[in-house]
């Protein structure tokens, strides 16, 4: 396939999980060893890891670095790690642990400045941009706030000033299996055809991602359809 697959290890008090719409209260634990769950992502052909630190996004910083560490010690897969991202010193953490990109959600809206000095300081083939939608709408702490702004003026600061990776996840659709939200991904490519946008949520079969491949979407995450055997592996041709 043409699409970049991207399974995702979600992570909270050290245990594989997966919520539905970002919600703390609706988690499915699947693996008490997300290092376990790495080897048999990378043994299956996968090349990229996305690993969201789930107790960081609630803490406000960097919780899960030695999970990080771990896996990207054992396995040779390129790791892109987001969650809780929120000063240099997690930022710093996270290359240390061994993540290839890292992914900046809430500080590209909130602080601007830093998110813009990060990607001087590490450039765009290091740094993902998350934008989390509702509605059209970004979301910041951990999809709890609206921020305010919509996702494609947002977009094009970012893409003004260099960014190439963006991480697109539409909250309504994260973990409820229900099909993604490819009509918003195709609004962000026609207007950024460069970007190498990641889609993310509502992923449920290999017919979704068959349908954003041919919908040009460079990109995919999914998790709760492949803990749930919903994704055959063998048929997408890694």
């Amino acid at each position: 396939m043409n699409i970049e697959l991207i399974p995702a290890i979600d992570i909270i008090n050290g245990q594989c999980v997966r919520l539905t719409k970002g919600d703390y209260n609706q988690k499915i634990i699947y693996d008490d060893d997300p290092v376990h769950v790495a080897c048999n992502i990378e043994k299956l052909g996968f090349k990229r890891l996305h690993i969201v630190d789930l107790d960081g996004a609630a803490a406000g910083h960097i919780i899960n670095e030695k999970v990080l560490k771990a896996i990207t010690s054992t396995t040779d897969l390129k790791v892109d790690f987001g969650g809780g991202i929120k000063t240099g010193e997690d930022i710093e953490a996270a290359f240390a642990a061994g993540a290839h990109m890292v992914t900046v959600g809430s500080v590209s809206v909130t602080d601007p400045e830093l998110f813009l000095s990060w990607l001087s300081r590490y450039h765009a083939d290091r740094l993902i941009l998350g934008a989390d939608v509702k509605d059209g709408d970004v979301y910041v702490n951990g999809w709890k706030k609206n921020s305010g702004k919509k996702i494609l003026p947002f977009l094009k600061q970012y893409v003004d000033e260099g960014i190439k990776n963006v991480l697109c996840t539409e909250i309504n659709k994260d973990g409820t299996l229900s099909g993604p939200e490819v009509t918003l991904y195709q609004q962000i490519m026609k207007i950024y055809p460069d970007l190498h946008l990641i889609a993310s949520g509502g992923v449920s079969s290999n017919e979704d991602i068959v349908h954003l491949e041919q919908a040009g979407i460079p990109a995919v995450v999914f998790g709760k359809a492949f803990y749930e055997g919903r994704i055959n592996i063998k048929q997408l041709e890694l």
